[in-house]
């Protein structure tokens, strides 16, 4: 490997971490916007609705988000994993499929006319990578009954 080949590897991994932490940022910005849209459509894990009186009609929504891992979360989760501790490259991963996933739950309850959502749930599936035991994506479901 010459000189000129190492840099273009360095300057392609540069852009390549560089692109994955700007689109992180801008789905984390769109998190957030929708999230205060959304902040008066109440979410509960509880079973039972909060005490009141009526009837209520109740729907079942869901929300699912399928997010891949990048090569440079990858990277520095493989070699944080051979010292140990928190891998906080997957936290972010799972943190923004938790969010997104009850985005669309919320979005989905809001089409029906829903004020609350209870008895949410979550379920997560790590999707295979090419390499045996790797993960490439996570896919979050978040469901719940809308009552309205």
């Amino acid at each position: 490997m010459n000189l000129f080949d190492l840099i273009v590897f360095a300057v392609l991994v540069v852009v390549g971490f560089v692109a994955g932490r700007i689109a992180e940022k801008r789905h984390y910005a769109s998190i957030r916007k929708r999230e205060a849209e959304l902040a008066d459509l109440l979410v509960f894990t509880n079973r039972m609705p909060p005490a009141a009186s009526g009837d209520r009609q109740a729907a079942l929504v869901a929300g699912s988000v399928v997010i891949s891992e990048d090569y440079f979360k990858r990277l520095l989760a493989s070699l944080r994993s051979i010292f140990g501790g928190r891998l906080s490259s997957y936290e972010s991963l799972l943190d923004r499929a938790r969010r997104e996933a009850v985005l669309r739950m919320k979005a989905q309850a809001r089409g029906h006319g829903a004020r609350m959502i209870i008895n949410v749930k979550f379920q997560t599936l790590a999707i295979p990578g090419r390499q045996p035991g790797s993960v490439g994506a996570i896919e979050l479901l978040a469901y719940g009954t809308a009552l309205k």
